[in-house]
């Protein structure tokens, strides 16, 4: 790597302890619970795969479909990074164990392989490779979301790749070097061997960061294979917009695309390509200024949705784990490159609010999405039958609350985030302790246990939310000098001396970009939220709205630092705390805020909007977002030829112009009259497609004009025959002659009391 573009490295996790706060009940609850998992349970595929009879029983969840392995690439991740974190030998034993297990299924293979993946074929379930091979034979299809039927195969591919990487680097683990290698070339050869067109089919589908596996094997090694097929996994469609600096994400699944990017930034660091910096730079103040929650997570059930426009996806599935956990390693990147004090008031900002949100304090669970709509609560994984992106994610970030703290620059250590730690970086000839109650506290102390010797510099980073901090060395107070955001403190230290950094916190507003009337509040770096009740019991209550001129000074402090209270309308009384604490609760983050004069008008018709939301969401008995990944995959969509659509900040699907295209998946019913209800864009009309129920026809959609520039709804009622003594059954959209655009599907219960139209 040429050093001229990284300007700044972090302290290897190993030399870094953390000491009692939140951040390290989070890594001992989450080595808890890794050291609880099973290795030979996550290997049960990969056995079966190479013809050897499993150890262990297949977890749940998502380990027991199609996507079956991407946990245990995430698990020799965490336990890597825990091992470095904490040095307990016991996660590094439980890698050692994993990795002679796939050399040995590697071994019986014969060509690298080692995966756990399955795929339908006939009705019945078979090993996934498969679909590898069908693939090297140039044979493509997917939909988005698989490759040729199979759920995701070169995601899950990533992650064991990535996890063995790991191993070998990160644990140490000397064995774990061949078996990556071979992993890398299996895959390899089938990179290779097929040409550009077949690529960029291939990479329509979900690849998670395979070019960043790509490029840090060949940083590791040298071998500039790795680096040419690092670069050939280029999805064109996505990157080369975001080169020409052009916001092509409403629509998009989120984090398809944030590991892409970490991959180009580490490309940028080994090629010195620009065009891969500037994507990766653009992509990262995008997000960040124009499609994030006032968390610092982004995304709506998975997806971006339009520039600058929050207030409408302000809901139960906001901000999805791994989006954030990316976002963070993307962050990382453009810090080294060049340090600013900016890129660590973001990162703080969603380390606090989101990643310290999303696992549970005592249980070790995580939250896939951390829902931000009022009375929206958080929901745990179990144990043993979860298994989602974001249980894998979220093993890795919290196996490393250390690895961000720490970085120098070749001439300075720069502190970045204020964790109670001490730091050995023998490589530097500095060890020190840093002492605090942040963020529940203020104050900051740092001790060192070992000086650099001759004149050295510490920086500390000031952040963007603190006003008026003072700074004291052993005592005497320091005049400030600031550069790029950090406290720059020039002398020649000795052991024993002394920092003392004080950082006051003041309560601000955040407003939404499209709506300067829907307001969020922090306290310095937390973001607060109302405490609705506890999760257990169903808010039904309207979203509470502040009545004022001015929302902030509705803020009362309450007895304890960062606990307010304030008058919401009707005269309730809310109390906010730290959003992050609200593990068990229901809460509001965002709240209405109405002038006196405009709530008078504006109250009739906001109570009954949101009682229309709560009739329909009664009514529903299940729905499906087209297009978006999650839902097409737990209601078995399935289409013989169709097109993903994004539209106005919503995702769809296109059944191909002809005849005999369709759409097709499973949804719920109950007892008594149901109603299909489907949503399309107002300009979409004069359609020809029919809409059947387990292969009986109940519509033919020829939706007449005139044009309209918003999303209709149209409500289909189903004969109760076809429902009755049913819990599912199978919807069929199929052309007869033009294309079939569809945005969302709702099951509803029949009654005569109709909803508004308007989603």
């Amino acid at each position: 790597m040429d050093r001229s573009r990284v300007q700044a490295v972090s302290a290897p996790l190993r030399t870094v302890r953390l000491a009692p706060s939140p951040f390290l009940n989070a890594v001992e609850r989450n080595r808890d619970y890794l050291l609880s998992l099973e290795p030979d349970r996550f290997l049960h595929n990969f056995h079966k795969s190479a013809g050897f009879e499993p150890k262990g029983e297949v977890y749940g969840g998502w380990e027991a479909r199609g996507i079956a392995g991407h946990s245990l690439g995430h698990y020799m991740s965490a336990c890597s990074l825990a091992f470095a974190q904490t040095g307990d030998a016991r996660l590094r034993e439980k890698l050692r164990y994993t990795i002679s297990e796939l050399a040995r299924i590697q071994a019986a293979h014969g060509d690298g392989y080692a995966g756990g993946t399955t795929v339908e074929r006939d009705g019945e379930e078979v090993d996934g490779k498969i679909v590898f091979e069908e693939v090297r034979r140039g044979e493509i299809h997917t939909g988005g979301f698989d490759v040729n039927g199979g759920w995701v195969p070169l995601y899950t591919y990533h992650k064991v790749h990535a996890g063995l990487i790991d191993a070998w680097h990160v644990a140490g683990l000397a064995d774990a070097k061949p078996v990556m290698l071979g992993v890398a070339d299996y895959l390899g050869t089938i990179v290779e061997g097929l040409d550009d067109e077949q690529i960029q089919k291939l990479l329509i589908a979900e690849y998670g960061g395979l070019n960043d596996s790509y490029a840090l094997t060949y940083e590791l090694t040298g071998d500039k294979r790795w680096l040419a097929i690092a670069e050939k996994i280029h999805d064109n469609r996505i990157l080369d917009p975001l080169a020409r600096q052009e916001d092509n994400l409403p629509g998009l699944h989120a984090n398809t695309q944030i590991p892409k990017i970490i991959g180009l930034a580490r490309l940028y660091e080994l090629t010195g390509r620009a065009d891969h910096q500037t994507a990766a730079s653009f992509f990262f103040n995008t997000v960040v200024d124009h499609h994030s929650y006032v968390i610092g997570g982004n995304s709506d059930r998975e997806h971006f949705g339009p520039p600058d426009v929050i207030s409408p996806f302000i809901t139960d599935r906001t901000c999805e784990a791994c989006n954030s956990y990316n976002m963070l390693k993307l962050a990382r990147h453009l810090y080294g490159w060049q340090p600013d004090a900016a890129l660590f008031d973001f990162y703080e900002k969603v380390h606090l609010n989101h990643i310290l949100a999303h696992q549970h304090p005592e249980s070790g669970m995580f939250a896939y999405f951390m829902p931000l709509g009022s009375g929206s609560r958080r929901t745990w994984s179990t144990p043993e039958d979860s298994f989602w992106c974001c249980v894998g994610s979220g093993m890795e970030s919290h196996s490393k609350h250390g690895d961000s703290i720490y970085w120098h620059d070749g001439e300075k250590l720069l502190v970045n985030l204020y964790i109670p730690s001490k730091l050995d970086w023998d490589d530097r000839n500095i060890a020190l302790n840093l002492e605090t109650g942040f963020p529940q506290e203020q104050d900051i102390a740092l001790t060192l246990r070992k000086a650099p010797r001759g004149t050295s510099t510490i920086a500390l980073r000031i952040p963007g939310w603190s006003e008026n901090p003072s700074l004291s060395v052993n005592g005497e107070d320091q005049e400030l000098v600031l550069e790029n955001g950090y406290a720059l403190l020039h002398r020649e230290w000795q052991a024993g001396d002394r920092i003392e950094l004080s950082l006051p916190m003041q309560l601000t507003m955040e407003t939404t970009p499209d709506d300067p009337n829907m307001v969020a509040f922090l306290n310095g770096p937390l973001v607060l939220a109302a405490n609705l009740g506890p999760a257990s019991q169903p808010y039904e209550g309207l979203p509470p709205a502040l009545v004022t001129d001015n929302p902030l000074g509705t803020l009362n402090a309450g007895q304890s630092f960062h606990h307010f209270h304030m008058a919401a309308a009707g005269g309730a009384t809310l109390n906010l705390a730290p959003f992050y604490q609200g593990y068990d609760n229901r809460s509001a983050v965002y709240f209405p805020s109405f002038t006196k004069a405009r709530w008078a008008k504006e109250e009739a018709a906001l109570i009954a909007t949101q009682q229309a939301r709560a009739e329909l969401a009664a009514r529903t008995v299940d729905d499906i977002r087209l297009g978006e990944q999650q839902p097409e995959t737990d209601h078995h969509f399935a289409t013989n030829n169709a097109d993903l659509l994004a539209w106005e900040g919503r995702s769809g699907r296109q059944a191909w112009w002809g005849m005999g295209n369709y759409l097709e998946f499973d949804m719920a019913v109950r007892e008594g009259p149901m109603v299909l209800r489907a949503l399309y864009w107002g300009e979409e009309i004069e359609k020809n497609f029919t809409i059947a129920i387990d292969g009986q026809k109940i519509a033919e959609e020829r939706r007449p004009g005139p044009a309209r520039k918003e999303f209709v709804a149209v409500d289909y009622p189903i004969p109760e025959n076809l429902t009755r003594g049913k819990d599912m059954v199978r919807v069929r959209f199929e052309t007869q002659g033009t294309d079939a655009p569809v945005y969302e599907v709702r099951m509803l219960d029949a009654q005569n009391k109709r909803v508004g139209q308007q989603p």
